[in-house]
């Protein structure tokens, strides 16, 4: 979401637009038209950074408050908002009955639980027609979710994907060679890729599995999890020697371009940023059909629906191994597929939507908005 938001706001700013930021933290270089009100506080854990920025921010966007428009990421303030893009609607992820934790023990659960509550709470004060002139959802099925779960008039929802910088992930076969031979990989070698944290949800463990009955792939994991956990699951399962954990990384362009599909069988996703990453890089998608994902993935021309099964994700792969041209064409229709989810088209929808809330005349260019 920050990467999302750091984006946004560059988009803005190069449109000419005044923007203030409330935030804890700001990656973005001083401009003219950019002020930045830092917003003190802890940034874990959430279950008290959460109510804690809340608050803060709250007061410091009605003493600083000069813009026409305000824009929150989400329900993060108690003051009304025109816009709210909705990055994870908690009461539908609650809906799946799927819990976001790192960790399998105790103390994590419960502060998931307790993040979970808390969050809930403040959908229900934030989503509500009082206090949100507009309610923005990042894919189709996250929009879906603020119909079910919240009073905002319908047409006063809408969606506005995030964007993908095409020119960043795109695939590059110098940058292939060069990050398998860091890998260890062979430059023919049938590479798999897995990107995320939360390892339990994303699904880590049918990936793993699906390695068993794949034995031509190699799995690539990108990501923060419960390494040692899935360590131990890779040697019971006898893939240990045809898998790599790489660990966090703020610079993944690498490992899409080195490999040969991309895997996420995930129980929840609402834009799943990384699956656009992999598509840019022309890589096959075997995903689960969650939101974000339906708006990009043709089954069977840029990849598979795939189960949350190891099985059915092997059967794909084998596909995949058995046929080099159906990988070939399914990797430029993923390349292809992500045209139309450029960030100039998000910035432009959203520039679209202040005007359209009374911000400025179509002749005046210079839209101030906070967003926090």
């Amino acid at each position: 979401m920050e990467r999302q938001l750091t984006a946004l706001i560059s988009g803005l700013i190069e449109h000419g637009l005044e923007v203030t930021l409330l935030s804890r933290a700001s990656r973005l270089p001083p401009h003219p038209r950019l002020r930045w009100i830092r917003v003190p506080g802890p940034a874990r854990p959430f279950s008290v950074a959460y109510p804690w920025f809340a608050l803060v921010a709250t007061g410091l966007l009605l003493l600083h408050r000069r813009h026409r428009i305000v824009h929150t990421t989400g329900a993060i303030v108690f003051n009304r908002a025109d816009v709210m893009t909705v990055h994870l609607c908690h009461h539908g992820l609650a809906e799946k009955r799927v819990t976001r934790v790192s960790r399998k023990n105790r103390l994590y659960l419960v502060n998931a639980r307790l993040v979970a509550a808390m969050s809930r709470f403040g959908e229900r004060w934030c989503y509500t027609p009082r206090r949100a002139r507009h309610l923005v959802g990042v894919s189709g099925g996250v929009s879906a979710e603020l119909h079910r779960h919240t009073r905002v008039d319908p047409t006063h929802i809408s969606v506005i994907p995030n964007g993908i910088d095409r020119s960043a992930f795109r695939p590059d076969r110098e940058l292939r060679l060069t990050t398998r031979g860091r890998l260890g990989l062979a430059p023919k070698e049938l590479v798999a890729l897995f990107v995320g944290s939360e390892w339990e949800g994303k699904g880590l463990r049918h990936a793993l599995g699906a390695l068993a009955e794949a034995s031509e792939w190699t799995l690539v994991v990108v990501g923060k999890g419960d390494e040692v956990r899935y360590r131990r699951l890779s040697h019971h399962l006898g893939v240990e020697n045809r898998t790599r954990f790489v660990g966090p990384t703020t610079n993944t362009a690498p490992y899409y371009a080195m490999a040969d599909a991309f895997v996420l069988p995930t129980a929840y996703e609402t834009f799943s940023l990384v699956t656009y990453e992999a598509a840019a890089s022309g890589l096959p998608l075997l995903v689960t059909r969650v939101s974000g994902v339906e708006d990009l993935l043709l089954d069977g021309v840029n990849g598979w629906f795939i189960e949350q099964h190891s099985h059915d994700i092997a059967c794909r792969l084998r596909q995949l191994e058995a046929n080099p041209d159906l990988r070939s064409s399914m990797a430029r229709s993923s390349r292809e597929g992500t045209r139309g989810f450029g960030w100039e088209s998000s910035v432009a929808a959203y520039i679209k939507l202040y005007r359209e809330l009374g911000a400025a005349a179509q002749s005046d260019p210079r839209i101030e908005i906070a967003s926090c």
